[in-house]
């Protein structure tokens, strides 16, 4: 499984794989139960996760880059329901974020998702073209 084929899904918690898509939506398999599901485009919004991308005081950064710090960090994730630590969390992973516009929600998810990648070994890395339009 690739990064480059993970998506998020306005509506439906936690991360996707897509398996095929068609005109009126996508078939999609969860990476916490791999089930799969087809997921209709007029009822939901779809996003890579090459697509995303957080706000920091300086230029917006991929989602990745983040993923990439938090890797290197070893400090432990933050429980989920506790904002003051995940901002603290933050802080030190990732000094740059812009915290009057990155809510605590944003990070939430960013906690859960990077849990969801690294339990089922996923190799977070850009696409070549990804990165390319990145370095522009």
């Amino acid at each position: 499984m690739k990064y480059s084929s993970l998506m998020a899904v306005t509506g439906l918690p936690g991360l996707f794989e897509l398996v095929n898509s068609r005109n009126d939506g996508a078939i999609l398999r969860s990476l916490e139960d791999n089930k799969t599901q087809f997921v209709s485009n007029r009822v939901h919004n779809f996003s890579t996760l090459e697509s995303i991308e957080i706000y920091t005081v300086n230029d917006n950064v991929n989602l990745a880059v983040i993923f990439n710090a938090m890797e290197k960090t070893t400090i432990a994730l933050p429980n989920a329901k506790d904002n003051a630590a995940i901002k603290k969390y933050f802080e030190t992973a990732f000094p740059d974020m812009d915290f009057e516009k990155v809510y605590a929600s944003d990070m939430k998810k960013i906690i859960k998702w990077f849990d969801v990648l690294k339990k089922n070994n996923i190799e977070i890395k850009l696409s070549e073209n990804t990165e390319e339009e990145a370095a522009k």
